[in-house]
């Protein structure tokens, strides 16, 4: 069964990243994109066009062109209440908004997973517990949040 998956702004920015520090991450990305992405079912969000058209970006024509053929989660009035009570609790960093943003549109329409590479603000087991706490208190559902290393299909070992 094919879980939905909603693609914040970092998997696209990494699929076409040319420093050499995230070489893993790039590579991971493009394998991924190329071998997984069909096993889900993908959304994203006008959040994460607003930061890929405001970011600079070598690539930023392909970023976004890799992500124009996805759903788009919209942003509502419910949502921007939910990104406020993050806020309030120190979910996120006000100067980072639109990591709550990314929680909130996951979690409002019941993704299964939101995949990132961030692993400061949203892919944080330290912030896992109190992610679920303020979730539960606002009667959302918390999806996994994820890296691409974690969301990949098991394959059957082959008889040798």
């Amino acid at each position: 069964m094919k879980g939905n998956v909603y693609i914040e702004t970092t998997i696209p920015s990494y699929y076409f990243e040319e420093r050499e520090h995230p070489q893993f991450q790039r590579q991971i990305t493009r394998e991924w994109w190329v071998n997984e992405k069909e096993n889900y079912y993908l959304y994203t969000s006008e959040v994460v066009f607003a930061e890929l058209e405001s970011g600079e970006y070598p690539h930023k024509k392909e970023i976004i062109t890799l992500l124009s053929d996805l759903p788009r989660l919209e942003v509502n009035e419910e949502i921007r209440e939910i990104v406020e009570i993050y806020l309030n609790n120190y979910l996120m960093p006000k100067r980072h908004i639109g990591d709550a943003f990314h929680l909130a549109l996951a979690f409002y329409y019941k993704m299964d997973y939101l995949l990132t590479w961030n692993c400061e603000h949203l892919a944080n087991v330290n912030k896992e517990r109190h992610i679920k706490i303020v979730n539960e208190r606002c009667g959302l559902a918390t999806p996994h949040i994820i890296t691409l290393l974690q969301l990949v299909t098991e394959k059957e070992e082959e008889d040798v």
